[in-house]
């Protein structure tokens, strides 16, 4: 599967490499490769990446001895404050250095007949460099944060796979998590003004209960003798019912603005908190998994149910665990969805549950129980993304997307049920 994931990630670098502008620091010590000497003027404006561009473009210059006249990092009113203080002192310019934000301001079209005491000054901006828009750092990042929640509720669904099960509910827990800890913060946390512990409770008030479904959920299986399929359909519907009472049908928004701190904030080194935690919890799964005596009860259990009973090892108590933690994590990801979106709203998770099974089986584990790993449903849900955010870049129909999905996933069932009759072969 990771093979699988690098040919599309070279794929979609293949199809999606065009000419993009050059930014920041990197532009400006590629247009200060282009000028060796003169007087320069530097404009930008004031954005981020822009002053990053003039002053990395003006130290460069700086070394090879070319003098700067003007430093200019703001909107056009100021640009044109610096060229004419420039012309009022009849200050020669040989260079305007422009980033590509700037090149189109109408006021460098005419600068030898609005300011002639200047010269003629030659116009320079960076040149544009072939660059697949895919391995954009922008995009990449884009296709983590948006496969986070996915990912972390795919976790506990893996749990669910291994064990024989599956867990159609993920989805509209969702949507629950989200109305509860939207509700929680309005009602009780204070609304626009919630504190940063008020905030952390709501959240763990969600997360529990849906926790609380996914145990009653385990409890109905192993009880009642009931298939996983039906249980969890019904309280698929249930748990959607809930959430659109709760909310009343409407979406819950009246949260402070730090509450996307979870959802949209990134503390380090710009990697999305959502992404961040996702790889911590994968980090513990895998270990969890690996080197826990739960971990091995769950393969055990998935393996052969009949065997692991007469090994003594309480079936019931294993299944219960493993839809408990399906629902703690998707309550975790309405948590964080409500936070991307600075709400909750009783429409939130239609269709994950299907996204997330299909991470977890692109990923290698079987259906049929007993196999499987974190981090190759980790690989299956950014090979999901990948193939989404791919086809996207590249205009394909809604619709033909959903047929190339549909196919993937299939492709990914009828591997393992090759796969598992070669073993029994």
């Amino acid at each position: 599967m990771l093979v699988v994931l690098l040919a599309l990630g070279i794929c979609f670098s293949v199809a999606t490499l065009q000419e993009q502008p050059t930014t920041g620091e990197a532009a400006g010590r590629l247009l200060a490769a282009q000028i060796w000497a003169g007087h320069v003027l530097v404009v930008a404006r004031g954005t981020t990446d822009d002053i990053a561009f003039a002053n990395a473009l003006a130290d460069e210059l700086k070394k090879k001895n070319v003098s700067v006249e003007g430093l200019v990092t703001g909107e056009p009113r100021d640009a044109r404050k610096a060229l004419t203080d420039l012309n009022a002192k009849g200050q020669k310019l040989d260079t305007i250095a422009l980033n590509q934000t700037v090149s189109h301001w109408i006021l460098f079209d005419n600068v030898a007949t609005d300011f002639p005491a200047l010269g003629s000054p030659l116009i320079v901006k960076p040149k544009p460099v072939k660059w697949p828009v895919f391995l954009n750092r922008e995009n990449l990042v884009n296709i983590a944060n948006q496969i986070a929640v996915i990912a972390i509720v795919a976790i506990g669904m893996t749990m669910v796979i291994i064990t024989g099960g599956i867990d159609l509910s993920v989805g509209s827990l969702i949507a629950l998590s989200a109305v509860i800890v939207a509700l929680i913060v309005r009602d009780y946390a204070g609304a626009e003004h919630a504190s940063a512990a008020g905030m952390f409770m709501a959240g763990i008030g969600a997360m529990a209960a849906c926790g609380l479904v996914g145990a009653g959920t385990g409890v109905v299986v192993t009880r009642f003798g009931i298939p996983p399929f039906i249980v969890t359909l019904a309280v698929m519907l249930v748990a959607s019912g809930l959430a659109y009472l709760l909310a009343q049908g409407q979406s819950v928004y009246q949260v402070p603005e730090s509450f996307i701190w979870l959802g949209r904030g990134a503390d380090i080194a710009g990697v999305p908190n959502a992404v961040l935690l996702m790889l911590v919890l994968y980090a513990l799964a895998h270990l969890f998994m690996k080197h826990t005596a739960m971990g091995r009860y769950l393969y055990a259990v998935g393996g052969n149910k009949e065997a692991a009973t007469v090994s003594g090892l309480r079936v019931n108590l294993v299944l219960v665990f493993a839809y408990t933690i399906s629902g703690l994590l998707a309550g975790l990801g309405g948590v964080i969805m409500a936070s991307q979106l600075r709400s909750g709203s009783p429409t939130y998770g239609q269709m994950y549950e299907l996204y997330v099974i299909a991470a977890v089986v692109v990923g290698g584990a079987s259906l049929s129980g007993g196999r499987g790993r974190m981090f190759g449903t980790l690989i299956g849900a950014l090979i999901i993304a990948v193939i989404q955010n791919g086809m996207n870049l590249t205009n394909i129909e809604s619709y033909t997307q959903k047929v190339v999905l549909g196919l993937v996933i299939l492709g990914a069932v009828m591997l393992d049920q090759l796969k598992a009759g070669r073993a029994r072969h």
